[in-house]
């Protein structure tokens, strides 16, 4: 099949949420709250780097602030031994009440004094918090200083890369990175990329950044999905239903194409792939028929 479902991984975190939502299993009683359910690719992927495949899909659920926190691109990662950076992207799916998230900070400073900030824990006052709510999108280059506040849920495409620099976690028993995370800082106001916008009806480039592209189809897509040699599509359905190949597709799961293979989804759809520039045709193109 040229298309493949991605298995899910339930991780823990201290921030996390023991009633998850969305229709994901909920932790065992008992249990430890679950932060982040991700889909894994399988290991050997078709044109991807060494290192595994080139994204990672995640949801977030956080009841708690996450830690103030930074990663690497890809040049400061493979500097260290690793095989790729970390860059990102969210989309707010639910927000409580005043739910907030920090990106990068209010006023440029110095790498000293972000340093002193991390050390006596003024650097969480020294974020750009904002006010979010369902449908906010925010790519985040690598070297953003970021912190996810609580009451937030939101899908994450990223970099296939765990690498996170600590530089601030409310007195949480967990290791900082203080002396990587200010090296690989930017310690200045986040500066949002421009949004390409809609290229046509209803398929809409969300982002288009140095490494990745997303797309999001607010009224489905139904034709043959075709992508590039060595740029692996990830397909996420987020309300409705349909097929991909001869399999359905449905919200809460994600799926892999590296070879073309037929789609068909009524609903909210987004897709992801690598790569710093949207593809030029449409992915999804009409199917062609055959007859009079």
């Amino acid at each position: 099949m040229s298309a493949q479902q991605l298995a899910i991984r339930a991780v823990e975190k201290p921030w996390g949420r023991r009633v998850l939502g969305l229709g994901f299993e909920n932790p065992a009683p008992g249990g430890e709250p679950v932060g982040e359910i991700w889909f894994e690719a399988p290991k050997a992927i078709t044109g991807a780097t060494a290192g595994g495949a080139d994204l990672l899909i995640k949801y977030l659920f956080t009841s708690e602030k996450l830690s103030v926190q930074v990663h690497p691109d890809d040049a400061a990662a493979r500097a260290r031994g690793h095989a790729r950076g970390k860059e990102e992207c969210w989309l707010v799916l639910d927000a409580e009440p005043g739910a907030q998230i920090g990106i990068g900070l209010g006023a440029a400073t110095t790498p000293e004094r972000l340093r002193a900030a991390a050390l006596d824990g003024s650097v969480e006052a020294l974020l750009d918090w904002k006010a979010v709510a369902a449908g906010d999108f925010f790519y985040l280059p690598a070297g953003t200083i970021h912190a996810i506040g609580a009451g937030v849920t939101l899908l994450e495409v990223q970099q296939n890369s765990d690498i996170t620099y600590r530089l601030y976690d409310y007195g949480r028993p967990r290791e900082l990175h203080l002396e990587d995370a200010v090296a690989v800082a930017d310690p200045a106001p986040w500066q949002p990329l421009p949004a390409p916008g809609m290229v046509d009806e209803g398929r809409e480039i969300l982002a288009a950044g140095r490494v990745l592209v997303l797309e999001r189809f607010a009224e489905g897509a139904s034709g043959r999905l075709t992508p590039e040699a060595g740029r692996p599509v990830w397909i996420i359905p987020f309300s409705g239903e349909g097929s991909i190949g001869r399999a359905p597709l449905e919200p809460g799961t994600v799926w892999l194409a590296e070879a073309e293979t037929a789609l068909d989804f009524a609903g909210v759809l987004l897709l992801a792939y690598p790569g710093g520039l949207p593809l030029v045709a449409p992915i999804v193109t009409p199917i062609i028929t055959s007859g009079a």
